[in-house]
Parts: structure tokens; sequence; C-alpha cells
């Protein structure tokens, strides 16, 4: 809006004071009189590259090539406004009456160059050579052809092909071609209409305005203004009040049905908006911009592809923009995000290939800094579901910190924040809490495994760093805890592995379920998970390779013995890939408790306490280990195969 206000005065402006003697004098002495009295009255010099002459048709007035208009001193020697072709039509009905009333003025490729300096001066802003120096007002026509000066007005200024360039202060140049404009101005206390046409992009990006009070506009005053924006895929309207500086305060709405391309006729290309954060929007608010840059959005509300939000924003326009948001929305939905979470099983099938080693690319953290937040009844996205949350996020020079105050996630809730930082390198971090979370869902939507079910509560804290996802699991490090109450695994009867006949139909029912870890350079270790279950307790200790995807755990069943006695137990060890992991119980560590120095007492012992545990007869000339694998290995091989997603 500040642009095309500034663009639209600086054309009348020079327009106006080209026009002041152009029309005085017939023929070659227009030329000579219109630059003496234009530099008088502005301090800047007119030049005419062809001839002046006076034109009858189609049009009655007068025509020049090659015009120039110069700059100011302190903007640099290119002209403020050439034109291959300047042509000026009067009303010879009203100069008969001694009234100069401009129908047209029209100009073939004109070019415009303006600039601004540190204070905020436009070079399109004219004075008078005499103001320049301070010796005060002077008249801009000589004595003797002051009777011959006649009041003018502008009815319509045509500009066809042209093209300007932009300098705001410390700010990047700004230039466009191929720019048609209409502007009518009948009635010179009153309303200019304009109609802009701008290829930024290539593409036509069509401008239709209206302006009150246009001359006290070009006074500085403010005055009314109603503009409409229209490209392919959408349209941008404001209705309220502004000045020439480009302050403006008033309504606007917008209305898209391809926001991209929209987009794209700004020069904003290559944007692909997902289904649900706006291909298709609609916003109305109230709008406040201030001459430096600040842009306040009150009353908003905000329709992306049908999800609706409301609150407030503020935007400061600066090389790095800064931002403040605060919205609040209903039930969200971004099917465009959405991710094939039953895929998740097949894709760490494929694990053995590792972890993806393409770059990130983190350069977005670095578009702008602020904060915002953000309410919310639901949201569903990327195969996730939300309850009532509240999320805010802090971006500042390169690192984001998403705030969950707290999310309601997988069944229970999530509180703590995650870190993004693209300062020196890309790292991730966090530190969570989270309880009543349902393990069949978080494992499930996380990692394609499902088999686990229990509600959990526990911390986390994690830190990595590296470009790719590969180094990021390598140098993870961290810590945390994790306790389930009653639940059960799926696809594995530990009750059935350890006691002959009896099982829970394929699933092994805890009571409790409880470990803590530590992560460092990629590896997690445990060497406390208990789960405890009826008259069964199993023990875990180990190392699970995060980063290298591979595992070094043993896992450790016992049955609580006879009458208090000791117990059985199994240690299985499971190790290798996370694709093709080896289980194999360690048999010598289950028989070697046993053992004692009177061998065919401990081996008689032994055998009457195995046909008790696995309720079957052990006769004398059985070989026990092979009676114990053929009963247990297979078992156990399976079970635990399943247990770990990999039937």
């Amino acid at each position: 809006m500040k642009l095309i206000l500034r663009i639209i005065s600086a054309l009348v402006i020079t327009a106006t004071a080209l026009l002041v003697v152009m029309l005085l004098l017939p023929g070659e002495k227009v030329a000579g009189l219109a630059a003496d009295q234009i530099e008088a009255q502005t301090g800047r010099k007119l030049t005419f590259g062809g001839k002046v002459s006076f034109t009858l048709w189609p049009v009655l007035g007068v025509k020049s090539d090659r015009v120039a208009f110069s700059n100011a001193e302190w903007a640099g020697p290119e002209p403020l406004l050439t034109a291959e072709r300047l042509t000026i039509g009067i009303s010879a009905s009203d100069l008969l009456r001694g009234k100069l009333r401009v129908t047209e003025v029209s100009a073939v490729l004109p070019h415009l160059n303006l600039s601004e300096r540190a204070d905020g001066l436009g070079n399109w802003v004219l004075e008078s050579a005499a103001d320049s120096t301070g010796e005060g007002a002077a008249s801009p026509v000589a004595p003797e052809n002051q009777e011959a000066v006649l009041p003018i007005s502008i009815e319509k200024l045509t500009l066809t092909g042209a093209s300007l360039r932009y300098r705001p202060h410390g700010g990047e140049p700004i230039e466009m071609s191929s720019v048609d404009m209409v502007l009518q101005w009948p009635d010179p206390s009153g309303t200019v209409n304009v109609d802009l046409t701008l290829r930024p992009a290539g593409e036509p990006l069509q401008i239709k305005a209206e302006l009150g009070t246009f001359a006290a506009f070009l006074g500085g005053a403010v005055s009314s203004v109603g503009a409409s924006v229209e490209a392919e895929g959408g349209l941008l309207r404001f209705d309220g009040r502004a000045d020439l500086t480009g302050a403006a305060t008033g309504r606007v709405t917008a209305k898209t049905s391809d926001t991209g391309a929209f987009l794209a006729a700004f020069g904003q290309t290559g944007l692909s908006l997902p289904k649900g954060l706006g291909q298709e929007l609609t916003i109305g608010a109230d709008a406040t911009y201030t001459a430096d840059g600040r842009v306040a959005l009150r009353d908003m509300e905000l329709d992306l592809d049908g999800n609706i939000l409301t609150g407030a924003v503020d935007v400061a326009l600066a090389d790095v923009p800064q931002f403040t948001a605060q919205l609040d929305g209903g039930h969200l939905t971004i099917p465009g995000l959405a991710t094939d979470v039953d895929g998740a099983a097949s894709e760490g099938s494929a694990a053995s290939a590792g972890w993806s080693q393409e770059p990130i690319d983190a350069s977005a953290l670095a578009l702008a800094n602020g904060t915002a937040s953000l309410s919310f009844d639901s949201l569903s996205v990327a195969g996730y579901e939300l309850g009532v949350s509240q999320l805010a996020l802090s971006l500042e020079r390169s690192r984001a910190v998403l705030k969950l105050q707290p999310a309601a996630l997988f069944g229970g809730q999530v509180q703590g924040q995650l870190v993004a930082n693209n300062r020196n390198g890309f790292s991730s971090g966090g530190q969570l809490s989270y309880n009543g979370i349902r393990l069949e869902k978080a494992l499930g939507q996380m990692a394609g495994y499902d088999r686990l079910n229990g509600e959990a509560l526990g911390e986390l804290d994690f830190l990595a760093s590296g470009n790719s996802q590969d180094a990021l699991m390598r140098s993870l490090s961290g810590k945390g805890w994790v306790e389930v109450g009653k639940g059960f695994f799926s696809g594995f009867d530990l009750e059935a592995l350890m006691r002959s006949g009896q099982g829970n139909g394929g699933s092994t029912l805890f009571d409790q379920l409880t470990g803590s870890f530590t992560i460092d350079q990629g590896n997690l270790r445990n060497d406390d998970l208990l789960v405890s279950l009826k008259g069964i307790r199993a023990d875990g200790a180990g190392r699970i390779g995060l980063g290298a995807q591979d595992l070094d755990y043993l896992f450790t069943p016992t049955i609580s013995g006879l009458n208090g006695g000791a117990g059985l137990s199994i240690p299985v060890a499971i190790t290798g890939p996370w694709a093709d992991p080896k289980i194999r119980p360690d048999l010598a560590k289950a028989l070697q408790p046993e053992i004692d120095d009177a061998e065919q007492l401990a081996k008689d012992r032994l055998r009457e306490k195995l046909s008790q545990e696995l309720e079957t007869e052990i006769a004398p000339e059985q070989d026990m280990n092979e009676v114990i694998r053929d009963r247990i290995e297979q078992e156990a091989k399976d079970q635990l195969l399943r247990l770990l997603g990999a039937d």
C-alpha cells in the first residue's frame, strides 16, 4: 500500500509540474519557457529531446518526444522521470473561456526513479529553487508572463509500458516493468480513481483504488482510501484512511481460491501450502500500518481450508521481521500433512538401511523472530490426534522453542518444551514430562509397535546435534524414566513360556512395569527394567543402539519357587540389528544355580523341580538339557519375536 500510494503521488506531482507551463505558448517557445518556469518553481530541470508541437487530432493538445525531468540534488544524477513521448490533451471549449482543462496526459514508455533519504523525504517532493537555498519564495513565472498563467487541473493520466525503480533508505531497491496505469481525476477537489497493472513476477497484478480529497492527500493530509488487489487465485481489499507516507488504518479482507498462485503474482514463488494451512483462505481484520513498517491486525478471523482461527497479530517489517501472535482455534485438521501411520511398522522393518543421511535444511528458522501462542480444542495432523492444548512458540536468531502448556496427546498429557537450534549447525533437544499416556497409541504412531498396552507416566530429557537424521541419532544423549501400571503385551505369553499348560491366550498381563535409562552417543542403557506379574517377574538390562539400530540386551524371566524356595530363571539374550535380532535362551545360566558338589543328587533334585515347574514327567534316562531346550527354546524364540513385532 505504501509503495502504491507513493508511486501514484509521484506520478501526479511530476505530471502537474510539467503541465504548469507547457501549454502557455505554442511550438518551440514552449520548451524553453517551460524549462525556465519549472526550474524556478521546483529547482529541477526539464529537458526535451524532441520537437514540442501542438496536435489537433485525435486530441487537441501538445506532444513532445524524449522528455526528462531532473532529480533532487541528493538523489543522484539519474532523472526522476523520463518518457519516450508525452502527449497532453486539453478542452478547446474551456480554453476559449480562459480556463485550461486538461482532459488527458499520456506517457509512452515512461521510467520513474523514486528514492528516499534518511529523514524519509522522497525525491518526488518538489521545492522551489529559492526555497531550497533559503532565499524565500520566488515566483515561478517571469513577471511579463504572469497574466498568461491559467488555472490547471488534470482529468486523466495514462501510462503505457512504464517502468520504475524505488529505493527506500537503507533497503534493497525494488524494480518493476511493464506497468500500466489509468488515473482519473475529474474534480480537482474530489476523488481520484486509479486502475494500475503491475507485473512483479510476470503475471498481471490488477490494482483498483479510490482516494478521496486527492489534492489534500498530495499535500500530506489523511484521506479515505479504498483499494482492491486482484490476481490469479485471489482478491485483497482495503477500506480505510491513509496518508502520503503510507501510514494507513482500516479493514482488510482477502479471499483466495489458490493461495500459492496468488502469492506468486507478488513474486513469492515456490510456496506450496498443505491442505489445512491455507490452500484456500479467507481473512478479515482491522489493520493498522505505520510509516516505520509496523502492521497490527486486530479482531482477526482467519479461515484456512475450513480451519477457523481468531486472534491478533503484530508484525514489524524489517530485514528479519519481528512478530507477535495470539491465536485461538476450535477443531482443527491438517490432512495435507498426513502420514501413513500403518506404514510405520514396514518402515521399521526396513531399518537395516539405517537413518537418513540427507542434509537437514533448517534455514527457515532464520526468516523471522518473535513469539506466537496457539490454543485449540482439537488438532488432527500427520496421523496424530491432540485434544485441548496450549502451545507457545518463540523464535530468536535461528533458535525455536515450542512449549507444551500442556498438550493433550495419546490419551494423556505432555508438558515441557522442544528446541530446534540452527545457530552453529543444527541441534535439537527437549525436556518433557508425561502422564496418562496410552503406550499402544504412542508407540504405535511413533514406532509402528502397538503390542505394549498400558498407561504410562515419566520424564525424558534429550539432546542431539548434527546435520542429518543419522548424525542426530548417533549423537543422542539424555536420560529418563517410565512407570506403567497394569497392562499387557499382546502376541507374547510369558506365563505360557514359563508354565506348561498355563497362559493368557497369547498375551502377558502384568501388574507393573518400571525402568530408567540414560542415553550417551546414541546408546540407551537400562539396568533396572522390572515387569511384575502373578508369580513371575522379569528383569532386563543392557544396551539399545538408537543410532546404530542394534541391540545387546538380557531379559530374565523368573518363576517363584515352591514354598518360598529359589525360583527358576531363564535368561534370554537379544542381540544384533533391529531388523533381524538373534534371540537365544541362556540355558547354562538357568542350570548353574542348581549344580552342587553332589552331582547326582543335584540332578535328581533339579529333575524333580523341573518336572513340577514344567508340569511334565522327566525320566531319569532323559537328557535334561535336551528336555529344557525342546520345551523352552523354540517357544521363547517364537514369543519374543512376536514381542518385537517380527512375526
